[in-house]
């Protein structure tokens, strides 16, 4: 099974982080990640999401001669998630869109803790578009995702006193890391605020091997 995830950013450090927490959650599986070089440094806000979505289309053909069994867009906005889903050649997947799901099986109210305060209205329009239920709130930390990339202590300490207010302020029994910067912190803000964390990289990992296992299953029955 061969997954791609495509970060819709021109960061190749995030490419690599994403891939390695993807990695390690389907271990079974081969997990690429091809960088959008030509999107913006960082997707914040909507006009950043639509200046990355002609690369991602633009790397589909290759997509298709790598005969991937999934792709997956390693954005939390989904960026262009509807446009890959409409020309690829494989079912596509959002970071998002999987955090969400995850979060929905749990069966608990959730809360999004996200970068800037650009990205809340993307975020709560995704949710609403999909229909999940449940969902307490959309928290902008007031941090750039360049700096949660980095992880430094200030930046775990300011996303922890976040997800631990929505815990108790918002009423979120899980709490959904709103950015692929914040995946490789996963376990840290976990041991930090005590909350139930979903994160949308590990998750959209293990839902599209799902889907691919079952299309595969699926084509073999014909």
């Amino acid at each position: 099974m061969k997954l791609l995830y495509l970060n819709p950013n021109s960061t190749e450090a995030m490419t690599r982080s994403v891939v390695a927490v993807a990695r390690a959650a389907v271990p079974g599986a081969v997990v690429l990640g091809w960088t959008n070089r030509s999107g913006p440094p960082a997707i914040q806000g909507p006009e950043d999401g639509a200046a990355a979505v002609a690369g991602l289309m633009a790397m589909l053909p290759q997509a298709r001669a790598e005969a991937v069994d999934a792709i997956v867009i390693a954005c939390f906005d989904d960026t262009g998630l509807d446009e890959l889903r409409a020309a690829a050649h494989c079912p596509v997947l959002g970071i998002g869109q999987a955090a969400y799901a995850m979060a929905g099986l749990l069966g608990a109210r959730f809360s999004v803790v996200t970068t800037l305060a650009v990205s809340v209205p993307v975020i709560a329009g995704n949710i609403a578009r999909l229909g999940v239920p449940g969902c307490a709130s959309v928290r902008p930390s007031g941090l750039p995702v360049l700096e949660v990339e980095e992880g430094s202590e200030e930046t775990r300490a300011t996303l922890a006193a976040h997800i631990t207010a929505a815990a108790q302020e918002d009423g979120a029994g899980v709490v959904v890391l709103g950015c692929a910067g914040m995946a490789m912190l996963r376990e840290d803000l976990a041991a930090r605020s005590g909350v139930r964390l979903v994160d949308g990289v590990a998750a959209s990992a293990r839902l599209a091997a799902a889907v691919a296992l079952d299309l595969a299953g699926i084509t073999r029955a014909r």
